[in-house]
């Protein structure tokens, strides 16, 4: 993320400071002193997933101190890939925000059960002749979105989560057990 975003894209990096710093300093009695708190450093964040589908996990730092570490950044790309055909894109590092607040929100030491990452052109238009729900822009096929499951917590107390950050896109997929979690435009569907 850098500095010169709109302010929009302000209110979104203030949301996603908020959310990790809530979680951060359970003594701060507020998101803004919690945010502020930030600045200061120390500052860690962190994913955990698995993949049913490869048997792969993930459990890496990916921030520290105000930086991105690129090579936790590739990794997480590799374990987001199109597992169908092994495509990747690089995974927008917003999102990834977005995922790790949430998980830090929700309080759990599970790892997130990754259903869906990155998608090819090929594979979401192979889904999307399988079912309504698939969008034909996914923000999938831009490595803007994630799928997650957690057994822990329900399909509910997943999008309340992702929802706070005030960030994104979340849909909720009560039916099929699972989250969306994307840094497009903030809105949400679903039940």
């Amino acid at each position: 993320m850098t500095n010169d975003s709109s302010s929009s894209s302000s209110m979104t990096r203030r949301g996603l400071l908020a959310a990790f710093a809530a979680t951060a300093v359970t003594a701060a009695p507020s998101y803004s002193n919690a945010a502020g708190f930030l600045r200061g450093g120390g500052d860690i964040r962190r994913i955990k997933m698995y993949s049913g589908r490869t048997g792969e996990r993930i459990d890496t730092i990916y921030w520290i101190e105000g930086q991105y570490i690129g090579e936790a950044l590739r990794e997480i790309t590799l374990f987001m890939r199109d597992w169908r055909n092994g495509e990747q894109m690089t995974v927008d590092t917003r999102t990834i925000d977005i995922m790790a607040a949430s998980h830090n929100l929700l309080g759990v030491s599970e790892p997130y059960m990754l259903l869906s990452g990155y998608r090819s052109p090929a594979t979401n238009a192979m889904l999307r002749s399988q079912s309504s729900g698939v969008a034909r822009n996914s923000l999938h096929m831009r490595g803007q979105a994630a799928d997650l499951r957690l057994s822990s917590r329900s399909v509910g107390q997943m999008a309340r989560a992702a929802a706070s950050c005030r960030a994104g896109g979340v849909g909720s997929y009560s039916g099929s057990n699972f989250v969306h979690m994307d840094c497009g435009p903030v809105r949400s569907w679903g039940g």
